[in-house]
Parts: structure tokens; sequence; C-alpha cells
């Protein structure tokens, strides 16, 4: 097909003959500045990676591990295992020991490339446990022997669409993670279903923040580079990045919800710290709306000029000016957020998949979107809602199972192809599907009433920026109560803004107190009274990753909250 090449194994030849002298890549240097390279150059660097696995002896099928943050080495070190025919093994720099021995030895990957001498002393410790572990290589330095490049060029050429490219494992919300195995023909037939929905090409620019162990970040990398666009890597700090976009300009941006959801609260508190300021923010975010709509009524157009130059135009330009789509997923974005950025001329779009499904179900797109979905099924994939809620998908992109699970393969896959999600949601006359909640995180309280969790948590989230997330409690319960933990730099933020000194113990501070309950009842007069919160908690500290209360891609670990806090709940039922 003239769209993508055959295989993800001929990639980068495939692109760089294509775009050969087109920048590809655009990074940080260790001074400061931006570096480049071109198509040419990263097909030259894929296959100075993959001639090396072959030196070190890795065969076809084999699983190579990579373990590194965001950058252009990862990229290199992905598409030198695929042309290797090997199979790309992605593992989240910040996984913990015990995450990062299962990985290694459930895969039984053969090698293992890490970013540097620290991520390479975390694998040599593991090795007593990796019986198939036979070599671990650093990015930082040269492989010992490499292969000739035509014997490279015949191993990429014998890798078939039906071939595993990656095992992705999926972040374990419970249990230790699942291996999912993805087909080059999974990840193409995403590839297929999704390049004719989001324009771009030569001289545009994409810009990655998100961890490249993740699917999602992957995918967009493949769109990116098979349309000939520029991928702009971010400096290695998230909270750089802001700062970042202002510089590197990008067209494209694909982002978890919070960043979006940050700045427009910093906007909005900018607002607020004038008289009468919140009144006019709010007027010109309709205005703005009005106008994305063509709905601008002629007298309205002198204030919808001004907002232009005092509102519009400087957001566009923190987001550097150029973007013109945006993609979010993972969880749903607060409908204020997205007329917010719709109104200053930035059209975020929210899209669904999961890891299971090659990434990508549904997704809606400037020809096709409606505000509080996530679009229509994807070309190619089918959707359906099963009687008890759960969603349901079948097509090409679905994994053929997990690695060496047959147990959870059979649970996920039913005899007639359907995925099942885990996920509950409905899909509109219009064929736009809405995600409401997970399958198995329903709440039913001792009355016997039936509460989706996310939707009071999101609804709490969305009323204050200092919270940076809140988590329900109330299965088997007489009622829901709440844990908040706070969003240290938003906190600091208003405290500044409030002229409050909160002291070594924000939590106790009666005016947080009155702000957070001001915030949760605005969200519970949002929900049916069932899911209304009763009492609320709030932590002192943030849910991480670290503390085993998130997962690496900071979804919830549900189990964990409760049993690490469950003195903190057993007090407001007390």
């Amino acid at each position: 097909m003239d769209g993508r090449p055959g295989t993800l194994a001929v990639f980068t030849q495939w692109t760089g003959q294509r775009y050969g002298p087109l920048t590809a890549l655009r990074f940080r240097a260790p001074d400061g500045g931006w570096r480049t390279r071109t198509y040419a150059e990263l097909a030259a660097s894929a296959s100075e990676v993959g001639r090396g696995l072959l030196g070190l002896g890795v065969g076809s099928g084999e699983r190579v591990a990579v373990l590194a943050e965001t950058r252009p080495e990862w990229t290199y070190t992905h598409f030198g295992v695929l042309a290797a025919g090997a199979v790309a093994v992605p593992v989240y720099p910040t996984a913990g020991e015990e995450e990062l021995a299962w990985v290694l030895a459930d895969s039984g990957a053969v090698a293992a490339v890490c970013e540097d001498a620290a991520q390479a002393a975390r694998v040599e410790a593991l090795r007593p446990g990796l019986p198939a572990l036979r070599e671990v290589v650093r990015m930082d330095e040269p492989v010992r022997v490499r292969a000739p490049e035509a014997e490279l060029a015949a191993r990429a050429a014998a890798v078939t669409p039906s071939d595993d490219a990656a095992i992705v494992y999926t972040s374990g919300t419970t249990g230790p993670p699942k291996g999912c195995r993805l087909t080059h023909g999974n990840l193409g037939a995403v590839q297929d279903a999704t390049l004719p929905l989001v324009a771009g090409g030569p001289g545009d620019s994409t810009y990655l923040y998100l961890p490249l162990a993740h699917l999602l970040a992957q995918l967009i990398q493949f769109t990116t580079l098979l349309e000939g666009g520029e991928l702009c890597y971010f400096g290695g700090r998230v909270e750089d990045v802001l700062a970042e976009l202002a510089q590197a300009r990008p067209t494209h941006l694909p982002s978890v919800p919070r960043l979006f959801e940050k700045v427009h609260a910093v906007v909005l508190a900018l607002a607020e710290g004038s008289a009468g300021g919140r009144e006019r923010f709010e007027e010109a975010v309709r205005l703005g709306v009005l106008a994305a709509e063509d709905r601008l009524p002629p007298g309205d157009r002198p204030a919808y000029e001004e907002a232009e130059r005092s509102l519009y135009a400087p957001v566009r330009e923190a987001f550097g000016g150029r973007l013109r789509w945006a993609l979010t997923g993972g969880a749903p974005i607060a409908p204020a957020t997205l007329d917010f950025l719709r109104a200053c001329g930035i059209r975020v779009f929210e899209g669904y998949g999961m890891t299971e499904s090659g990434g990508a179900i549904s997704l809606n797109h400037p020809g096709a979107v409606r505000p509080g979905t996530v679009g229509r099924p994807l070309s190619g994939c089918e959707v359906r809602i099963a009687p008890d809620g759960e969603v349901l998908a079948r097509g090409p992109m679905v994994f053929p199972g997990y690695h060496a699970n047959p147990a959870a393969t059979a649970e996920a896959l039913d005899p007639d192809g359907w995925l099942h999600t885990g996920d509950l949601g409905a899909l509109d006359g219009d064929g736009f599907l809405s995600i409401t909640g997970r399958k198995k995180e329903l709440i039913i309280t001792s009355a016997g009433k039936n509460i989706t969790p996310t939707e009071v948590e999101f609804a709490v989230q969305h009323a204050s920026p200092l919270v940076g997330r809140a988590v329900l409690i109330g299965d088997r319960r007489p009622h829901p109560v709440a844990l908040i933990a706070l969003d240290t730099a938003e906190l600091a933020a208003w405290a500044a803004r409030e002229s409050l000194d909160l002291g070594p113990a924000p939590a106790a501070h009666p005016a947080l107190r009155a702000h957070l309950e001001r915030a949760v009842a605005a969200a519970n007069a949002t929900v049916s009274r069932p899911s209304r919160i009763r009492a609320f908690h709030v932590l002192a500290e943030e849910l991480s990753v670290e503390a085993g209360t998130l997962t690496p891609t900071l979804k919830l670990r549900r189990a964990a909250v409760a049993e690490r806090y469950a003195a903190e709940i057993a007090a407001l039922y007390g």
C-alpha cells in the first residue's frame, strides 16, 4: 500500500527513501539548544541498532526490552529492534524493581537496551532471576559487533504482518501486568484507520512528552513519521512542557487532559485577580464558542475582537501559535476546558482505545466531532454494547492475545473475536461512543445503589484546580465518601493569590477546607443523590507511581489506595 510500508520492520527504510533530507526529529541538546535529525539519518541510526542486535545474536521473534525515557535514542532502538525481526518490549523507566523483574522475566527478553548506566545497573542486579537474558546494552555506548547491512535488510524483508511487533505490558491496576501481543498487522490497521482522519505532512511538527513506553505515544510516533512530519521531543522535565511548547511551536499535540485543564485553570485564576474578571472571562469564552460555530451576532463583533487581542491570541501563543490539532484520552476532559480552548481557536479531540485494541477504538476528528463523547468507531472497527453495558470491539487492530497467558486471553476475547474492554459505555443514534466507567470499579452501596465512581471523581476534580485526584469510597458501605489529593503546584499558586500562609498542615487550614467544601458541593449538584459525597478527607500527599497508588500511565490503583488510607477511610465512616 502507498500509504504505509507493509510492516514496521521496513519503516525507517521506507520513510528514509520517501523523505530523506527532511527533518524527522528535533530534540534538546545538552547545552539547551535544539538539534535535528533527517529521515535519512533516522534510517541510518535505526540500521545501526538493528545490525548491532544481529551482531549480538538476537534472532527473529526474540524479545528485546527497551528501558528509557522519551528521547531520540528510544526511537532509534525501537525501529532497530523491529528491523531485526525482533519483538519490542517497552518498559516504563519509572517501573519499580518488582515490575521491572516481572516484565523482563515474563516476556523472556533476551536483551535489554537501557538508557544509561543507572538503568543498566538495575537490570544487571536482576540477572539471577532472568535466565533468558543474554545481553544488557546501554544507549550511550556503541555495540561491539554489527552485522552487514544486507543481513539486516534480509531479516526485515522476511517479517510478515502476522508476526508480533511488540509485547506491551498493561499498567496493572490489579495484579501483575499482562503482556499484550501486538502484530505488525494490528498496528498497521490502526494507521490505515487514523491516517485519513488526521491531516499532517512535511512542515508539521508533533510535540511529544508522553512516555514512549505507552502505546499511544508509539502510535503518534508512527503517524507523524509516516506523513513526513517532524517529531519534537520534550527536554525531559514535565514541569518545562508549557515553556517548551512556546519554543517548539507544534502543529500537533497529544496530551493527557491535565495539561489542558491546567492552562485553563491558570488563565481563569489570572482573570479572577481583577474586579469582574471572571464575568469578562466567561463572556469571552461564550463569544469565542459562538464564533467557532459561525453563530456570532454582528453586534458582538467588537467584543469578540477585543477578546481576540486580550485572551484568544495569547493562549494560542502559549501553545506556540501554530497548534491546530490536539488529541487527548485516557480520562475525561472537563467540558468547560474544551469550550475555553475552542473559543481560543484550539481544537482538542477526544479518543478512546486500549492496548488490547492496538491503542485505538474510536476518535473525534475534524470531520466528525461530538463533545462529551470519544468519537465514532474507527474504520474497520466494530463496536457494540453488551447487555450489561460493557463496550465490545472487534476488528483487525484487536490483539491476538496475551503473551503466555491463555486464561487471560480467553477472558478478554470471546470465540467470535469480540474484545471485552471492561469499560461501560453507550452509543448514541449517530454512532458516537461515550465511556461512563469501568465495569469492575462499579460501587454498590449497602443500600443496593449502583454508583460509577469516575463520574463523581471527575466532577470534583473539574470543580477545583486544587484537586489533583479524588477517590470515591463506598462499596458495601452506607454512602459514598471521598479522599482528596491536592495538586501541590496549584495549591501554592492559590495560596499566593489569596495571600494565605497555609503552614505545615495545609489540609487543616479553614480557607482551604471551605474552598474544597464548595467544590464538593458543586460536584454533588451534578450527580444523582445516591452518588453524592457525604464526607471527605484531604490527604497529606499526592497520589504517585512511587507510592504504588498510581500506575505508570497514571491510572488509579483503587485497592492500593484503600489499603494505604484504611485508617482515614474508617474515620470518615466513624
